[in-house]
């Protein structure tokens, strides 16, 4: 007998403080699984673009590649290295790179408004925005299309 084919089973409910056990790993594959059945395969890339100066890390951008858009999981430039065009070569770099793997945008989230600008300037939209998340902050959501060149 299945779970669908009763009535009377009641499920019992457990709560975890980590997702490291065989019912959360279940259904995140499950949800993987149904969702790559709706919409295909995520097919996800990982890239990391790196600005050095000698051996220091003066910045650097995590992003993910997925279904023919660029996630930019993070963008941090070293304090010293701000204001003068770093971020923004980083940006281009991101994009270089989604434009040769066939994306068709980058998207991006931030809790920072100054962040949130600098986007805006290097030609990202906001799209959404949820207020006091964090709690007397916003969290800003940002994309940019990408024309074909």
């Amino acid at each position: 007998m299945t779970l669908s084919e009763t009535h009377e089973f009641a499920p019992r409910i457990t709560v975890s403080g980590t997702m490291e056990n065989n019912g959360a790993a279940m259904v995140g594959a499950s949800l993987a699984a149904e969702i790559a059945s709706c919409f295909g395969p995520r097919n996800e890339t990982q890239l990391s673009i790196v600005a050095h100066v000698g051996d220091a890390v003066a910045g650097g951008l995590n992003v993910s590649l997925h279904w023919g858009w660029c996630y930019i999981r993070h963008l941090w430039v070293q304090a010293a290295w701000r204001r003068r065009g770093l971020g923004h070569r980083l940006l281009a770099e991101a994009e270089t790179q989604a434009r040769a793997r066939g994306c068709a945008g980058l998207y991006v989230d931030t809790f920072d408004a100054g962040a949130a600008s600098f986007y805006e300037r290097a030609g990202f939209q906001m799209f959404g925005r949820i207020d006091d998340f964090p709690p007397g902050h916003a969290r800003f959501f940002l994309q940019k299309t990408l024309t074909k060149e």
